[in-house]
């Protein structure tokens, strides 16, 4: 079923009194239950896209459909409500807040979302449990490693159960063997939850355990390929 069309999606950003053509008319369909990546060098849009996928920026031509919704149509309170809803965030830098705990750190998004104290702790806690945080959900950022972190990041964006998972370069400031084990976290929880996962990703470990791989270039899709991955 389809979740995400991007159709004829173009970005160009000014940038003193030169146009740069981020996007080139990208036609992208993420169904759900995916686990993708987007791939290429620096420069080749990847980012870019999954910003406007996730209402992070405007296109400057075409349209991204999110659950049957043109996001350019969509009010800025929209907008917001649906990231705050129906869409969670991973970054490569983590983007805890450092005052408070693991645990303070993934009720966040639930505090927003309105979720009363009692029921958001149970539901940080029993996620922070599912992605091998059970022993370590009340210490703040700095007092866990960067894989550490990252795990709860994983966590604050799948507790409240999204439609899509938005990972930007999220294994890129972690070491092999932390990147790995934190991909097979994030594909385990594909596989028994359902979750869609969408990568950007220049990371040889995320390219090989994603199903399907997007490989763009100068902003435009030059490869799709389709894989069974165990």
């Amino acid at each position: 079923m389809e979740l995400v069309r991007t159709e004829g999606l173009e970005k160009i950003y000014q940038e003193a009194t030169v146009a740069v053509h981020a996007l080139r008319g990208v036609d992208l369909t993420v169904e759900k239950g995916e686990f993708t990546a987007l791939a290429g060098p620096s420069g080749s849009g990847k980012t870019t896209l999954l910003n406007l996928i996730g209402g992070l920026d405007v296109p400057t031509r075409g349209r991204v459909v999110f659950e049957g919704r043109d996001l350019s149509s969509q009010s800025k309170t929209e907008l917001s409500r649906i990231r705050l809803k129906k869409l969670g965030f991973v970054f490569q830098s983590y983007n805890l807040i450092p005052v408070l705990s693991a645990v303070e750190n993934v009720e966040f998004v639930m505090l927003l979302q309105g979720i009363g104290h009692r029921e958001r702790r149970e539901q940080a806690e029993q996620v922070l449990r599912e992605v091998g945080l059970g022993d370590m959900m009340y210490r703040r950022p700095d007092e866990l490693s960067g894989g550490q972190q990252q795990r709860v990041a994983v966590a604050r964006a799948i507790v409240s159960r999204p439609s899509l998972i938005l990972a930007d370069e999220p294994t890129a400031n972690l070491d092999s063997a932390t990147g790995s084990s934190l991909l097979d976290m994030m594909k385990e929880l594909n596989d028994r939850m359902g979750i869609t996962f969408l990568f950007s990703t220049h990371d040889q470990r995320v390219m090989e355990r994603a199903r399907r791989l997007v490989l763009l270039q100068d902003g435009v899709v030059v490869e799709e390929k389709n894989k069974d991955v165990s």
